[in-house]
């Protein structure tokens, strides 16, 4: 069972970063492919980005892509998102992710969730 803590978040308005960390407490992380996504109240959660367990691969979803950067610090077992030129649509509560499969691009069916966290965008 991997676990897995969310950290950043909050308001920012049109045009400004935000930067969104996933801390993962299990020593095995580095061999998991990360993702992200996001959910509005009353609609789906719908991906973002993912990244390989190698972090040698990315993958973003076409509404951020060019915007948001996934990476990892597999030394401090942390994904991170970075958001910039946030619109706001991209209002959402954010979520990472992490699955053992070797799947990729992985944009669904991910096994270990973190809490959520919150990222609201004024117009």
């Amino acid at each position: 069972q991997v676990q897995l803590a969310q950290s950043g978040g909050g308001l920012v308005q049109t045009g400004g970063s935000l930067r969104l960390s996933c801390a993962a407490y299990d020593r095995t992380f580095s061999s998991y492919v990360a993702g992200w996504f996001r959910q509005v109240p009353g609609k789906e959660r719908e991906f973002v980005a993912a990244l390989r367990w190698s972090g040698d691969r990315t993958y973003y979803a076409d509404t951020v892509k060019g915007r948001f950067t996934i990476s990892r610090d597999n030394a401090k077992n942390t994904v991170y998102l970075q958001m910039n030129s946030l619109k706001p649509d991209d209002t959402a509560v954010y979520y990472c992710a992490a699955t053992s499969s070797r799947t990729w691009p992985r944009i669904s069916g991910y096994d270990y969730w973190g809490q959520g966290t919150e990222v609201t965008v004024s117009s």
